[in-house]
């Protein structure tokens, strides 16, 4: 049976995880102020992340940290949207520097802080007392990632015809891994009748109107497509979450319990 801790761990896997990926342009950014830019970004996630686990931990009590949370559970016991784990990059054109795609993480950043801002809005309301502060914490923080990421698609969409090109390639590739939003997990479920979560899908028409309204400034294209719809809040993840765990975990796993 869900707990209110498998609604913060699906919460904080989110953010760790982003924000791990987004730190992977740390020293790689097209722009010396885009790579302080993501740099925060990805600090402000990991921020949210730590906040999220510290309460999960708390509930869970025994000898639960917030380090054995991030660090000692694997990829099938990690709830994050299947979205936020993907790479840099969809196909990567023949004449591709590098395997990192500025538009890519520009258009998840996007996609992920347009839900985020709602849901954060609503769970200052939440019946858990300490996630609705950290909800009144990470509104401020998603706010901004919100207003740098749609600053930078509406730049990149209405700009050169390759960045046009680059950054309708990413919505392509990208929206799909949106219809996971809108699927409720147990987690969610549990947390919404306990009066600690929001319906998520009670979310969507004001999402649908944030990401309209932006890709039509960008003179963007909203995909059309159906099919298979990810399940990583549930614990069926993409190959690539183990990869990225595998760096993120190292170092703790190879010295647990190490203090400096």
């Amino acid at each position: 049976m869900s707990t209110p801790i498998d609604y913060l761990l699906h919460l904080a896997d989110n953010a760790v995880v982003l924000g791990q990926r987004n730190a992977e342009w740390c020293g790689h950014g097209p722009i010396l102020e885009e790579d302080m830019a993501l740099a925060n970004v990805s600090l402000d996630l990991i921020g949210q992340a730590r906040l999220l686990y510290q309460r999960a931990a708390e509930l869970k009590g025994g000898d639960a940290t917030e380090d054995k949370l991030a660090y000692f559970r694997g990829p099938h016991e990690f709830r994050n949207y299947t979205l936020l784990e993907l790479p840099h990059h969809g196909a990567l054109v023949g004449y591709a520097a590098a395997d990192r795609d500025y538009a890519t993480t520009i258009v998840r950043n996007f996609l992920y802080s347009a839900l985020m801002v709602h849901v954060w809005d609503g769970l200052q309301q939440s019946a858990d007392a300490s996630l609705a502060a950290i909800a009144a914490k990470s509104l401020k923080e998603t706010s901004y990632h919100l207003h740098h990421s749609r600053d930078w698609l509406v730049r990149m969409g209405d700009g050169t015809e390759e960045s046009h090109a680059r950054a309708q390639a990413a919505v392509n590739h990208l929206m799909p891994y949106t219809e996971e939003f809108w699927t409720t997990s147990p987690a969610e479920g549990a947390a919404v009748a306990a009066k600690i979560g929001i319906d998520v899908w009670a979310l969507r028409p004001a999402w649908d109107a944030l990401v309209n309204e932006a890709l039509a400034e960008a003179t963007l294209t909203r995909p059309n497509f159906h099919g298979y719809v990810t399940e990583g809040k549930i614990g069926l993840h993409s190959e690539h979450l183990s990869y990225l765990l595998g760096e993120m975990q190292g170092l703790a796993r190879a010295h647990p319990g190490a203090t400096w």
